[in-house]
């Protein structure tokens, strides 16, 4: 039976072409941490999420350095209760991407992200963002909920789905 396009290109990408990744992640790791992307490389993923090609919504490449979630020791004095060299840092990678580029880009709001590669030092995510501020996302009823003071900075609050999965690990 014949399906429809979004489910060849999730069929493709569940065993992905190992030889054109591996030259994209070459290429990524030279470009910058944050690179605004034209269209969406995993299209049916975005599409899942709440991608739409329209004025507003932007997709944004992030690379993200792997290891390294135990805090480091700190050489000025302390007393030791306040060393914190135990505790690990508790965001997945996911929840990273997304504040990184909240942070970044302070004036789009974050949909949501979804993970395009992963080599030996680096993750890479697409994060879906939104310009809250364009008239085309205030008339769109799918987006005009972001337009509420109740859904500012959500990646920063973790309100995206990456926050809401890794708070529930954290209880």
């Amino acid at each position: 039976m014949a399906q429809g396009m979004y489910h060849y290109i999730k069929q493709a990408w569940k065993k992905p072409d190992v030889k054109t990744l591996r030259q994209r992640m070459i290429g990524w790791r030279k470009s910058g941490v944050f690179t605004k992307v034209d269209k969406p490389l995993r299209l049916d993923r975005a599409r899942a999420l709440g991608y739409k090609d329209k004025k507003g919504v932007i997709v944004i490449r992030v690379r993200i350095m792997r290891g390294g979630h135990k805090r480091t020791r700190p050489n000025k004095g302390r007393r030791s209760k306040r060393l914190h060299t135990r505790k690990n840092l508790q965001l997945n990678y996911k929840e990273i991407a997304e504040q990184r580029v909240a942070h970044r880009y302070k004036n789009l709001e974050i949909l949501n992200s979804y993970q395009i590669g992963k080599d030996g030092m680096n993750y890479f995510y697409e994060v879906i963002c939104i310009d809250t501020s364009k008239p085309e996302i205030k008339n769109d009823k799918n987006f005009s909920w972001m337009l509420n003071p109740a859904n500012k900075k959500r990646a920063l609050r973790g309100l995206t789905s990456a926050g809401k999965k890794s708070f529930a690990f954290r209880r």
